[in-house]
């Protein structure tokens, strides 16, 4: 959906469009009441539905499914090992990092639900298997995914608030993108399209935020635990890998599983919120529409919930973080319905048209920086 067809149904979703805007993705703000002066309580909006979904058992916990989703990866993953040990000295090992790269993206999905509680009742139990998978299979920082996750849920889009849209290599608001110069400029100009190639870094990316973060300054609960398994994991992983296979061949290996661990996990994230509106950071807007309203959906299936972990549903795991993922695909048609009742805008696209809305979007903000996208560097430079 375009940005002007987005606002053009802004108001039906009691929202104004706001005059000064830092991104190119529309930026509103909400007002609580609905159109009509009907008054309609935001807290009672969400408590309503909440209720519904918590009597049609969709908050029990399904913790069978998890244990079934985890002994399915870690059986691929002993195939992976089985495979590696048996190919011995040859580059048909690179498939094997490759699987490798996506099965320690599922892991991952695991470790992410983990930290929402959606697999056990008990609250110690979750951040046990969370920070186990997180850092000891997958090698991030349990600690570090907690806070910056929990920061993104609160304010999901909201400037200033949100750590999904702080400047990195690339710039998610106009004011960003402006400060890029030089050859950082040129590329922040082509960043929608160089986000998919930029993404076969970010395993590379995840794992250093890991390890900045247990040896920093800032706090860290079960520091040193996180410490000894992060440590453990990358030791026996460059251990096994240099000893079984010659060094290039070795490097090789571990830079195609970073690149398809980075592709997979950005590609399953970005589709979620980037291009979706961006809210101004002393918004005031209730808890429903604000989930609702920055986030989108991915179309579903059993082959689409596996792929992304369930991320697909992204407005219900907002709206609901500890509903397990076997009940999202229900949890869907109750929120879908209730959308429409109260006029709120639901988003759902598929994975295609998600990918080209983020590309889309990304370039139009990179534009920000100046010059025209198909200029040539060196014409640029040199004034020609």
């Amino acid at each position: 959906m375009s940005d002007s067809a987005y606002l053009a149904q802004v108001p039906a979703l009691v929202a104004t469009s706001s005059s000064t805007t830092t991104s190119s993705a529309p930026v509103v703000t909400f007002t609580k009441t609905r159109p009509g002066g009907n008054g309609a309580n935001p807290t009672t909006e969400y408590s309503a539905l909440l209720r519904t979904v918590r009597d049609a058992g969709l908050l029990r916990r399904r913790t069978w499914f998890y244990g079934m989703v985890f002994g399915l990866i870690s059986i691929v993953l002993g195939g992976a090992v089985t495979g590696f040990i048996l190919l011995g000295d040859t580059w048909y090992q690179l498939l094997i990092a490759g699987v490798l790269g996506v099965v320690l993206t599922q892991y991952a999905f695991l470790a992410h639900e983990a930290s929402h509680r959606q697999v056990f009742s008990s609250g110690r139990a979750n951040d046990v298997a969370g920070r186990t998978i997180a850092n000891l299979f997958v090698g991030i920082s349990y600690s570090w995914w907690m806070t910056k996750h929990s920061r993104h849920h609160a304010n999901p889009n909201v400037l200033g608030k949100d750590p999904d849209i702080e400047r990195d290599f690339v710039s998610f608001t106009e004011t960003d993108a402006a400060k890029a110069t030089g050859l950082y400029g040129w590329a922040t100009r082509r960043q929608g399209y160089l986000f998919f190639p930029i993404l076969m870094f970010e395993g590379v990316n995840l794992h250093l935020h890991g390890f900045r973060t247990v040896f920093g300054r800032g706090k860290v609960d079960k520091r040193w635990v996180e410490i000894a398994m992060l440590l453990a994991r990358v030791g026996a992983y460059l251990t096994v890998v240099f000893l079984c296979l010659p060094l290039g061949m070795g490097f090789a290996f571990i830079g195609v599983q970073l690149a398809v661990f980075g592709v997979y996990m950005g590609a399953s994230f970005a589709p979620n919120h980037k291009g979706m509106p961006v809210l101004p950071h002393d918004s005031k807007v209730d808890f429903l529409r604000r989930q609702v309203l920055t986030s989108r959906n991915v179309k579903g299936s059993w082959v689409m919930d596996s792929y992304m972990g369930g991320l697909n549903y992204q407005i219900e795991h907002h709206l609901f973080p500890n509903m397990p993922r076997p009940h999202l695909a229900k949890a869907q048609e109750i929120v879908k319905e209730y959308c429409d009742t109260h006029r709120i805008l639901y988003t759902e696209t598929t994975l295609s048209e998600s990918y080209g809305i983020v590309i889309q979007y990304l370039n139009r903000v990179g534009l920000a920086s100046g010059g025209d996208p198909f200029d040539c560097p060196a014409a640029t430079q040199f004034g020609r």
